[in-house]
């Protein structure tokens, strides 16, 4: 749907008084996946696929949501005074989450909201549109209501969402994409500390092609939480020989010297592939500074390789995926983007290969796993943004 499709539905359902239109990005993750919650550093940027939100104040403090994604679920209507979590309220808790912390941070928010959301990101496809929603939602309340909100703490009451009121034990990297992003860049982000460079993305006649496995991530949350605690038992150990507070501060040379003191081989592979990937993130961010894009899609490469043998967070669909899009001419790189079993994979393709290769790794894939996949050609976005300052 367009903005004009959609400014007619905000009116059929709520009258466009003072309505505003914003935009909140969907993002990848280049390089550097599982790092964040290891302290280790980051690579993603916000795209061009995202959340739309049509949005104005209501005299009442009753909150009025809508989706064009879930249209038979209707407007679906909370009360101010009672933002709890509740399973029956489904999608809604995404915003409800964002809702509730803003009032307990001290932002006055006196009265309620109609919201309509319409996202053009894949259902279930690992681009973040959980961290998209509650962002858009965080910014359009900041703008209706004139609150002085520090981008970052938006970026923070976002993560605390998804941890605390959604319960997924996630970092902080979609929120910091979606509430930081920079058009043609790349933020690369020191999940410890919080410090970020924004690293320009010059991809000269290549293009980023999103590959979606549309296969749905069931397995996600259960097995990121079982990776996380693997991770937290290897630093333990770890510890009783290195003053270290994460796997992020280890190198290679470092931690294959004191690897012999892990308890078992699985500790062992999760600890490694958080301690190369994280290197590998820094190795990338200084290729792309450079302009070496040979060097940067090699690094995607090992990236995947490391997700499937050390980290298994892959699965059959990814794995046919990237395999078939490192066999296409024109492909400098590709790897799995994202928490892994099913989703998405990325790949750097010459802009005049590009028709070929949707084409083939189309039909490989297809033929390897049963049921089509689906692919995008992505753009580097914008984080937050009002569309127009006023509709009438």
């Amino acid at each position: 749907m367009n903005l004009t499709e959609l400014k007619k539905r905000f009116d059929v359902l709520f009258g466009q008084e003072n309505m505003k239109a914003f935009f909140s990005p969907g993002r990848i993750n280049l390089i550097g996946e599982h790092t964040d919650y290891n302290g280790g550093n980051v690579f993603p940027c916000a795209i061009t696929l995202g959340t739309y939100g049509l949005a104005s104040k209501r005299e009442d403090k009753l909150i009025n949501f809508y989706s064009e994604n879930f249209p038979e679920l209707g407007v679906i209507t909370i009360d101010l005074d009672n933002l709890e979590y509740d399973p029956a309220d489904k999608w809604t808790n995404y915003p409800k989450g964002m809702l509730k912390f803003l009032k307990e941070s001290g932002y006055l928010i006196d009265q309620g909201l109609n919201i309509l959301y319409y996202g053009n990101i894949p259902n279930g496809a690992g681009l973040s549109s959980s961290a998209s929603i509650e962002l858009l939602t965080g910014f359009i309340v900041q703008t209706l209501f004139n609150l002085d909100i520090d981008r970052l703490e938006l970026i923070k009451i976002g993560q605390r969402v998804e941890n605390e009121f959604i319960g997924v034990n996630s970092g902080i990297m979609d929120q910091f994409a979606v509430g930081k992003g920079e058009k043609d860049a790349a933020i690369l982000l020191d999940c410890n500390t919080l410090e970020y460079e924004l690293i320009p993305v010059v991809l000269e006649d290549h293009s980023i092609v999103i590959m979606n496995t549309k296969k749905r991530r069931e397995l996600a949350d259960s097995k990121y939480n079982e990776r996380r605690s693997e991770c937290e038992q290897a630093l333990e150990e770890l510890q009783k020989e290195l003053s270290i507070s994460s796997l992020g501060e280890l190198d290679e040379h470092t931690f294959s010297e004191h690897q012999s003191i892990l308890s078992n081989e699985n500790i062992l592979k999760r600890a490694r592939h958080a301690v190369s990937e994280n290197q590998r993130t820094l190795k990338a961010a200084s290729a792309l500074k450079a302009g070496k894009l040979t060097e940067f899609g090699k690094l995607m490469n090992e990236s995947h390789i490391s997700l499937k043998d050390d980290y298994e967070v892959t699965g059959p669909e990814l794995d046919a995926m990237v395999q078939a899009a490192w066999e296409q001419p024109g492909v400098l790189g590709a790897r799995m983007t994202g928490a892994g079993f099913g989703g998405c994979a990325i790949a750097i393709v010459e802009d005049s290969t590009i028709d070929a290769f949707i084409d083939q790794v189309g039909k490989q894939y297809q033929e390897k796993i049963g049921y089509p996949g689906e692919f995008y050609i992505a753009q580097i976005s914008d984080g937050l943004k009002i569309l127009e300052e006023e509709l009438v």
